[in-house]
């Protein structure tokens, strides 16, 4: 899949972007910002339908934070939320009759299946759980001491720093690329009933795969930030 590719100078040097990428994560985002603008307007006591259905979400990020970082994990809700409603949003937007929408270059599909996007995501989770841990353990995050090994473990951490977010930017995006080429190839096949069953199993996917993300994210976090045993 092609994309829209826009070329713009910065101070003599050239920057190329994906538009349809930029376009899709716009929209997903706007779409995430009206639903929380619109289900925390008149929140009572006695709760409508929408916020009763917020509040069990909500109910299921903190017993999963509960479960995987028992302590001190509130303060980490509001990333693990955002980032589990934009990827299932995200990608679900694939299965969406996007590319009815003619551009000039690419087509209007799921942001995620742009490696641009995951691995912009894995590195806002590195930095994140970085800090974390920077915060919680100070030095010691990095070197408990100036021994040998405490110096090998600390280049070996620095190594798996490096390839977390990679494993979860290619997850991602290798996931999502290859549900929306398959739902391609069943469309070419037939148009009416072939895709159905690959869409209903790519629902499933974006469910599966915006969990995952969550939960390595979480686990990440509690490894940098958690209490030590």
């Amino acid at each position: 899949m092609e994309h829209w590719l826009y070329t713009f100078n910065i101070l003599g040097h050239s920057l190329t972007v994906n538009l349809d990428t930029i376009f899709t994560m716009w929209f997903a985002m706007i779409c995430l910002i009206i639903f929380a603008f619109v289900a925390t307007r008149n929140l009572s006591v006695v709760p409508s339908p929408l916020q009763a259905f917020c509040e069990k979400l909500m109910g299921f990020f903190q017993g999963t934070m509960d479960t995987m970082m028992p302590s001190e994990n509130r303060q980490h809700i509001p990333l693990v939320a955002s980032l589990f409603l934009f990827i299932l949003f995200a990608n679900l937007m694939g299965q969406l009759p996007l590319r009815i929408i003619h551009l000039k270059e690419g087509e209007l599909a799921s942001p995620t299946n742009d490696i641009n996007m995951t691995a912009a995501m894995a590195v806002v989770v590195l930095v994140y759980y970085v800090a974390a841990g920077i915060k919680k353990k100070g030095v010691k995050f990095f070197l408990h001491d100036f021994s040998f090994v405490s110096i090998v473990m600390a280049l070996v951490e620095l190594l798996e720093m490096v390839t977390r977010p990679l494993s979860l930017a290619i997850r991602l995006f290798a996931n999502v690329f290859a549900g929306e080429i398959l739902v391609s190839i069943a469309l070419a096949a037939s148009a009416y009933f072939a895709p159905l069953p690959v869409m209903l199993f790519e629902i499933l996917v974006a469910f599966i795969q915006a969990t995952v993300f969550m939960m390595l994210t979480i686990a990440y976090v509690s490894s940098a930030a958690g209490e030590e045993h």
